[in-house]
C-alpha cells in the first residue's frame, strides 16, 4: 500500500555533489520520522541523517557540515544534500520513513530499495 523510492544515486568525483530523493506514495496518512541509511561493503548500514516531523535534524559525525537532509510533506519526499564528498561515501543508500496508512493509522517502518552511490577519487 506504501512504497519508497530513491532517486538520484549516480556517479561523482570526490569534492563534487549530488542530492537524493525519496518519495513515498500510497494510502498515506501521515509521515512521522524520516531517515537516510547508507551502507558500503563490507561495513554495517549506519544511519547518515534524520529529519523529524517537527523539522529537527540530525547526522553523523561522519557527515556534518557536507550532507544536508529536509522534507517536502506536500510531496512526500525526503532529500539528501551531499558535498564535499569523499570517496568514503561510497555505499548504496537508502531511505526510511514511520508511516501511518489511512488504511490501518498505525505507523510501521517503510525502506526503499536503495540507490547507488559512487565517490571517484
Amino acid at each position: 500500500q506504501v512504497q519508497l523510492v530513491e532517486s538520484g544515486g549516480g556517479l561523482a568525483q570526490a569534492g563534487g555533489s549530488l542530492e537524493l530523493s525519496c518519495a513515498a506514495s500510497g494510502r498515506i496518512f501521515r509521515i512521522n520520522d524520516m531517515e537516510w541509511y547508507r551502507q558500503a561493503p563490507g561495513k554495517q548500514r549506519e544511519l547518515v541523517a534524520t529529519v523529524t516531523s517537527s523539522g529537527r535534524t540530525n547526522y553523523a559525525d561522519s557527515v556534518k557540515g557536507r550532507f544536508t537532509i529536509s522534507r517536502d510533506n506536500a510531496k512526500n519526499t525526503v532529500y539528501l544534500q551531499m558535498s564535499s564528498l569523499k570517496s568514503e561515501d561510497t555505499a548504496v543508500y537508502y531511505c526510511a520513513a514511520g508511516i501511518a496508512s489511512s488504511l490501518s493509522f498505525t505507523v510501521r517502518n517503510y525502506w526503499g530499495q536503495g540507490t547507488q552511490v559512487t565517490v571517484s577519487s
